[in-house]
């Protein structure tokens, strides 16, 4: 039962993480758009380029949590005894 909650975890941390891969991608792709058009304001290009810079900002966050997430060590449950050394 313990490896299926933790598959479903893992699933669930790699789902918000495309997530906010999908988003960035598409913003990005959308700003790469706009900026090929040429008929952007530079005051406007700046707003685009920052709102880019902050969303890569947190997919970043969300990877690196969630990569910390899956390599820290569970806590030690009360009653659960260790496992003999090999």
């Amino acid at each position: 039962m313990r490896s299926s909650t933790s598959r479903s975890t893992r699933i669930d941390n790699l789902v918000a993480v495309t997530d906010a891969l999908i988003e960035l991608s598409s913003r990005l792709r959308q700003t790469a758009d706009l900026l090929r058009t040429g008929g952007l304001e530079p005051e406007a290009v700046l707003e685009l380029i920052e709102e880019c810079a902050r969303i890569a900002s947190d997919a970043s966050a969300q990877v690196d949590q969630r990569a910390r997430a899956a390599l820290e060590p569970l806590p030690d449950l009360p009653g659960q005894l260790p496992l003999p050394a090999a």
